[in-house]
């Protein structure tokens, strides 16, 4: 067996891969890149399922980064269980080659109750009085003491919101480096976000995004020069491209409108209610499943969706299975924006009626995904007074919303979800092992195959 380390270079492009990624480009020139053949949905936790086992969504379960839990009738994204999704992952068909095969997952998703022999993933606390304090879960017991030791306590408030830096991808890529130097994992997954946050926010053509380049181009010149030393392969994955939006579409509330989403009012703000509604949307970048209670409501609800202004496209159950998307979790439609285009969760038509984790970071209460979390509303003259007071208030023990993100979608420059219609500005895969990659381009279902034959080389993986 030959150790192999695994890099995923959130929002990497061949488009992207030049001056400002020398590391990242000398491994691809002394080994070999290929374009990337993404899924649907070109979203984290659906991609990285299907690169892991080599299955589509409709095998592997895993149809977006959350769903409608339809025997619980609530919506939860970002969940972290790894029994989730069905199949047979990497490690395990390694391990099932060879017994002595271990692997080590750094922060790819449904990393707990999973079947690596390491494994980290943030899993911060939330306290009584309302605080979200940083921390990570890890596996086995005693390397979170390890790594928080070593490193610090992980920096979750860099890794997600406005405050979003390099700090936390370097922290994840210096655990990596600790868990390979203390337990030599057969196999290391490390997930490098830090690219991915400077493309949504300012899009890919923004000259800023050249810094982050170079930023995360160091962190990867780390690892790179590390496995180098120790004889491991490293291969370097993206799980989809960014492109630049211009529109947000609100698709729910284009179904209140029409008369089919309910909402519920506490305490003067509304929720979405969907025991209720006739219908609603799990809005997840540029897709949206569309859960249906009626199904005579579903073809006039897809005309509506069809007609709406940066939609592309609808699949219903004629069209789900060729997207691979016929499961169970799946709504009964599916949306599919325009390139420039991407699907808000909003579903209030008042912004004083929004409920009040809104104007938060909060992953776990909002039924989509809100990449204006990435921004500090511009109307708050004073940022970082206005952060710095309400911490304080929270360090005297008061209960404080951190209520300082914007309600305006028109800020999110790039998106993803829909295939790219240009190849090399979609995901890619380079590899140190030049003579291990087919020709022409990769499929994401592909890279189960060829990380065993990295590891075991072509005569073991077959």
């Amino acid at each position: 067996m030959r150790p192999t380390i695994v890099l995923n270079v959130v929002g990497l492009t061949p488009a992207l891969l030049g001056a400002d990624t020398p590391h990242l480009l000398a491994l691809a020139k002394r080994g070999g890149m290929r374009a990337m053949r993404t899924i649907t949905p070109a979203v984290t936790c659906s991609v990285q399922t299907s690169m892991l086992m080599g299955t589509l969504p409709n095998e592997h379960g895993i149809v977006g980064n959350g769903w409608l839990f339809r025997d619980l009738g609530e919506i939860f994204l970002w969940r972290q269980s790894a029994r989730l999704a069905d199949g047979e992952r990497v490690w395990d068909a390694a391990r099932r080659i060879d017994p002595s095969f271990t692997s080590a997952n750094l922060f790819w998703w449904y990393a707990m109750h999973g079947t690596t022999d390491i494994a980290v993933t943030p899993r911060p606390m939330y306290l009584a009085d309302g605080r979200k304090v940083p921390d990570c879960w890890a596996s086995p017991p005693g390397l979170r003491e390890e790594l928080t030791a070593e490193l610090g306590v992980f920096p979750l408030f860099s890794f997600w919101g406005p405050a979003t830096s390099i700090v936390a991808t370097q922290w994840i890529a210096d655990a990596a480096l600790h868990v390979r130097r203390t337990r030599s994992p057969t196999l290391t997954m490390v997930y490098l976000p830090h690219l991915d946050y400077g493309l949504q926010r300012l899009g890919p053509s923004h000259p800023d995004i050249a810094a982050d380049l170079r930023a995360v181009d160091a962190v990867c010149g780390g690892l790179i020069a590390a496995a180098d030393r120790d004889g491991a392969a490293v291969v370097v994955v993206s799980e989809y491209g960014i492109t630049e939006v211009s529109r947000p579409v609100h698709i729910n509330r284009a179904l209140r409108q029409a008369g089919w989403l309910a909402v519920r009012e506490e305490l003067g703000r509304e929720q979405l209610d969907p025991a209720t509604s006739a219908v609603f949307a799990v809005a997840d970048h540029q897709i949206a499943h569309i859960y249906v209670q009626n199904p005579n409501l579903i073809a006039p609800i897809a005309a509506l969706l069809r007609d709406l202004p940066g939609v592309e496209t609808v699949l219903d159950a004629s069209t789900k299975a060729a997207a691979g998307l016929d499961h169970p979790r799946s709504g009964e439609l599916i949306a599919i924006a325009r390139s420039d285009a991407w699907f808000t969760y909003y579903h209030w038509l008042d912004d004083s009626k929004a409920p009040d984790f809104a104007r938060t970071v909060d992953i776990h209460r909002k039924p989509g995904y809100d990449p204006v979390e990435l921004f500090i509303d511009p109307a708050i003259r004073f940022p970082k007074l206005a952060v710095g007071a309400r911490l304080a208030r929270r360090a005297l023990g008061f209960r404080t919303l951190m209520d300082v993100i914007p309600l305006d979608a028109t800020l999110v420059r790039g998106s993803h979800g829909r295939p790219t219609d240009r190849a090399e500005d979609g995901p890619l895969l380079i590899s140190s092992e030049a003579g291990l990659l087919p020709e022409g381009d990769v499929n994401a279902t592909d890279v189960k195959h060829l990380l065993l034959r990295h590891i075991f080389g072509q005569e073991g993986a077959s």
